[in-house]
């Protein structure tokens, strides 16, 4: 789901970090941020506004300020009212510590805008506001499993309750890869594709295991066992195994499944007893950092097949050896 923020939860949780303090609008500091990226809107303070993207923060630096200097007061209110009259526009900020126009302020309490300043240069503001805002406005999600780093691949282990995913990743903690998420897992999507989950806060580096109850892994194992975050690229699936179910044997087809619209290799992987679950993840995640890398095993070897099917049946070694014989009796 895509998240949002108020304006005075930015206030509230970036006030020092960004210099931030609010000159005007204090009525409207419950606007909503929905979008991550910024705008400086030199165009629409100049009479263009035909697609203005008014959902986004919009930061006024020294180029705005001199070009509003340069206008009449009664010019520079009658662009600012009309830039500023957009309701889905969550604030305006100016940077370098700037004291904005009187018009500006104007302006915006006219339509309860609130208006911020920050301390920091505009290019230091657009970067940190960025990745600030990317980081709360990321779609989300949760999903019941297990998430390690194995190999360096984040491989999210998923199934019905009670399969065994807490002990195959037990398993591969103590083979040296590291626990991210135990039962609840909270993804977000990040710009570019990229799926990064981690654990609640509250029962982040904590398993349940039936029988045992709740351990801390990392204070059992080691702060080397446990990592907080992680890129999703393998989803594995674990089943109880079925008869009546032909599982893939070859490695052909390229599965995946949907997470916040992104797609991603899965693998089902059926369970019984017998089965070393550990060491087929680990297998399983080193042949898809190969995928990665271009080599596909399963299709490299139909290709080979194939070509020597192409090149029709071999003789038998008993066939070979008569047609020598004969060879040598014409000689």
């Amino acid at each position: 789901m895509a998240a949002t923020m108020l304006v005075a939860d930015l206030l509230q949780e970036r006030q020092k970090e960004l210099e931030l303090s609010l000159l005007a609008g204090a009525k409207g500091v419950r606007r909503q941020i929905t979008v991550s990226e910024i705008n400086r809107p030199g165009l629409a303070i100049s009479g263009y506004l035909d697609y203005f993207p008014s959902e986004r923060v919009q930061i006024m630096g020294l180029g705005e300020h001199t070009y509003l200097k340069t206008l009449e007061p009664s010019r520079r209110l009658d662009v600012l009212q009309k830039a500023f009259s957009y309701k889905n526009l969550p604030c305006v900020v100016v940077t370098r510590g700037i004291k904005p126009h009187p018009e500006v302020l104007r302006a915006a309490e006219r339509v309860t805008l609130p208006v911020l300043r920050s301390g920091l240069t505009t290019a230091h503001l657009i970067g940190e506001l960025t990745v600030f805002l990317e980081e709360k406005l990321a779609p989300t999600t949760t999903i019941h499993g297990v998430l390690m780093n194995v190999y360096g691949l984040g491989v999210l282990l998923v199934g019905d309750s009670g399969i065994g995913k807490s002990e195959c990743a037990l398993e591969l903690i103590k083979r040296g890869h590291m626990l991210v998420a135990d039962d609840v897992v909270e993804i977000k999507h990040r710009l570019g594709g990229m799926l990064h989950g981690t654990g609640a806060e509250l029962i982040r580096h904590h398993m349940e295991l039936r029988g045992l109850g709740i351990i801390d892994v990392q204070k059992i194992f080691g702060v080397s066992s446990v990592l907080d975050r992680t890129r999703i690229e393998l989803v594995i699936r674990l089943e109880e195994w079925r008869q009546t179910v032909e599982y893939d044997r070859l490695g052909l087809s390229d599965q995946t499944t949907s997470i916040l619209g992104v797609r991603v290799p899965e693998i089902v992987m059926p369970v019984r007893p017998g089965r070393n679950l550990a060491v087929l993840v680990e297998v399983a995640t080193l042949n898809q950092r190969l995928k990665y890398r271009g080599q596909f095993t399963a299709k490299d070897f139909s290709k080979k097949l194939i070509a020597m099917m192409a090149k029709g049946p071999a003789e038998k070694p008993s066939e070979n050896r008569k047609k020598a014989k004969t060879r040598e009796k014409e000689k």
